[in-house]
């Protein structure tokens, strides 16, 4: 296996263009999680105001990821290495931790939900009923050895899947409104949810993954690859797979994706889209999984990490816990939008050399406090029952955590400039 520069710097002979980068986004972005999500919003809203919401939530989200990426194309380094600079080497190992613990788990819950769709549609589709435990460790083991391989697997992955993603869909659409018309885009539906409330879940679903984007950006040959790759990759990743859920929802009159797919006609194809979308998604949660324990077990191998965090992942999901683990991976993923704007605040204000990658510091307090009141922000602003739900701020928790911690950072950058800006002053009066 080459190298996958887990813990250095990526050299520039190795690094890609904007277009490969930005496919890998799109695939991240087309999951069932997305299509479920589309499909309820299409159900749950008028159509323009559901359409409004995805553009609006989905640039937002674009913009986030961009701003995370330059930091990854400026330092070549991964956001658990970016962390060890931010952090401190110890203080990197915490943070790193909860990166890990989250994707790990959230690697599991994807392949317990691709298992849960995939028995449905398999016995729908050609009339065998496969256990779900079974359909789990199959998929769970295809994603976690396209992660084992690195970031040239998924680029391979990502640049045949999306076309063939892409065009199974907008299949789908097509036989859809042959079949049933137009008419029913544009009905009156119940609204059950607020144009404010649907942007705030179409950020939801892929903040996480704009916070994480140095792990894939640091491999963009400039930063302004890095800056399109994520921008658009993001963007077009995000909402291209809402709009097509939203679509087809309203045209039949059904929120259950794999319903659609059976319904219009496309059987195995449907069940390809089904294997193909969650393949490309949770190969980046094992990944970055893997990347993120790199920092914690310095003298074992990646490839062996990543062989770990989704054997764990996967048997969680063939085991059936990943839907009981949903309460515990939401607190976890609260520690995980405020690193970023630890980082990116150092990076920013403070300055490339601010983020250094060399540091002999176990333990940085500034960044260590910033990161825990974007997380104890986070908990205040999110909803019961987990978190305290004593006000809002973006209605959105991890942004609200994400904008607290870099505001809060920024306020320390300032402060340590000052400091040194006055200790020089005084070494030249002596």
């Amino acid at each position: 296996m080459q190298n996958d520069y887990a813990r250095e710097v990526v050299p520039m002979h190795e690094r890609k263009k904007w277009f490969s980068i930005s496919l890998i986004w799109i695939a991240v972005g087309i999951d069932l999680s997305a299509m479920l999500f589309g499909a309820q919003l299409g159900a749950g809203m008028a159509f323009n105001d559901a359409l409004l919401s995805v553009v609006i939530g989905s640039l937002i989200l674009g913009v986030l990821a961009a701003f995370c990426a330059y930091v990854g194309a400026a330092t070549g380094l991964s956001t658990s290495m970016i962390s060890r600079s931010a952090f401190g080497s110890s203080g990197a190992k915490i943070v790193s931790a909860f990166l890990a613990i989250s994707l790990m788990g959230w690697f599991g819950v994807q392949a317990g939900f691709f298992a849960e769709n995939a028995t449905v549609a398999i016995s729908e589709a050609i009339g065998i009923q496969l256990p779900i435990p079974l359909l789990a460790g199959i998929g769970g083991l295809l994603m976690m050895l396209t992660a084992m391989f690195g970031y040239r697997a998924i680029e391979k992955l990502s640049s045949w899947s999306v076309p063939l993603l892409i065009i199974l869909v907008i299949l789908a659409v097509g036989m859809a409104i042959t079949k049933f018309g137009t008419a029913s885009i544009g009905a009156p539906v119940e609204n059950t949810f607020s144009i404010g409330m649907a942007i705030s879940l179409v950020i939801s679903i892929f903040v996480v993954g704009a916070v994480i984007s140095p792990d894939i950006s640091r491999w963009a040959r400039t930063k302004k690859d890095a800056v399109l790759a994520s921008f658009f990759g993001f963007f077009i990743g995000n909402s291209f797979m809402l709009v097509i859920a939203m679509i087809l929802s309203r045209v039949m009159n059904e929120d259950n994706l794999t319903t659609i797919m059976l319904t219009v006609g496309l059987g195995i194809p449907g069940i390809l889209v089904l294997i193909l979308a969650q393949w490309t998604t949770n190969t980046s949660n094992a990944y970055s999984s893997g990347l993120g324990l790199a920092v914690i077990f310095t003298k074992t191998s990646k490839v062996k990490l990543t062989f770990a965090a989704g054997t764990i992942g996967t048997l969680m999901a063939v085991f059936g816990i990943y839907g009981n683990f949903i309460n515990f991976l939401s607190i976890i993923t609260m520690f995980i939008a405020p690193i970023g704007g630890v980082y990116t605040a150092i990076y920013y204000i403070g300055g490339a050399k601010m983020l250094s990658f060399e540091s002999s510091a176990k333990y940085k307090a500034y960044p260590l406090i910033a990161w825990g009141t974007g997380t104890l922000v986070s908990w205040m602003t999110l909803e019961n029952p987990i978190g305290l739900e004593l006000f809002k701020l973006t209605t959105i928790p991890s942004l609200d955590s994400f904008i607290i911690a870099f505001v809060t950072q920024g306020i320390f950058c300032f402060v340590i400039k000052r400091q040194f800006t006055k200790e020089n002053q005084y070494e030249v009066v002596k």
